[in-house]
């Protein structure tokens, strides 16, 4: 028969300690950085992420130069999305709710032309709305203009409004959908980290007129 363990050897053997150093803290140009704060830093960091996306499309039968003005607002949009043209019926309410579904939209910039000559702009929250249907008068292309100014394309803007805006119900609920809509979110895989130009909102007689100006540094103040 054989013999029988003894209680010592049928015992785990401890696990060793590691003698390696703790790790050290990183040192940075301000000085040594601590893992608390990096943790918190990506807690922030995980915080509310603007997603918005426009989707940018017009009825059939438009003329050139509002086609041209949609193009325009196309590039100044880096983070909207053109689409084909959409039949102008009862029923284009529906169909451009599928649109921005299917484009992984949330908002939508129409814009109709009835008559070949008036256009209308619908500006709207998909898909439970609001929806605001404005008549675009004194249309001006870029290609019109010939201006001398060429802010960067895919910058962000800088959005101002005139006072008017926060008098009525119906002017402040604009000036969020405008917000939503213009502004173009921070670090969006098509926009630029920096800001050159301006969309300026102003109401005059019951009228919103939308201009755009670059920022334009002066010489002496690049002298170092």
């Amino acid at each position: 028969m054989g013999k029988k363990r003894k209680h010592s050897e049928t015992e785990v053997a401890p696990p060793k300690k590691d003698l390696s150093a703790e790790e050290r803290p990183k040192r940075t140009l301000l000085g040594w950085k601590d893992k608390a704060e990096e943790v918190k830093k990506e807690s922030d960091s995980m915080g509310f992420r603007n997603k918005e996306k426009v989707l940018v499309t017009c009825s059939r039968r438009i003329n050139f130069r509002y086609r041209h003005l949609m193009l325009n607002i196309v590039s100044l949009l880096p983070h909207c999305k053109k689409d084909n043209k959409v039949e102008s019926k009862a029923s284009k309410g529906t169909t451009l709710n599928e649109l921005v579904e299917l484009k992984s939209c949330s908002s939508c910039l129409f814009f109709e032309c009835r008559k070949h000559q008036d256009l209308y702009l619908w500006m709207a929250k998909c898909p439970n709305g609001p929806s605001v249907k404005f008549l675009v008068n004194a249309v001006h292309t870029m290609e019109e203009l010939k201006l001398t100014g060429n802010h960067l394309k895919g910058s962000r803007p800088i959005l101002t409004f005139s006072d008017n805006f926060d008098k009525d119900a119906h002017w402040k609920l604009l000036k969020e959908l405008i917000i939503q809509i213009f502004g173009i979110p921070k670090e969006h895989r098509k926009s630029k980290p920096y800001h050159d130009h301006v969309f300026v909102f102003s109401i005059v007689d019951d009228h919103i007129w939308f201009r755009n100006y670059q920022v334009v540094i002066p010489l002496d103040a690049c002298i170092l």
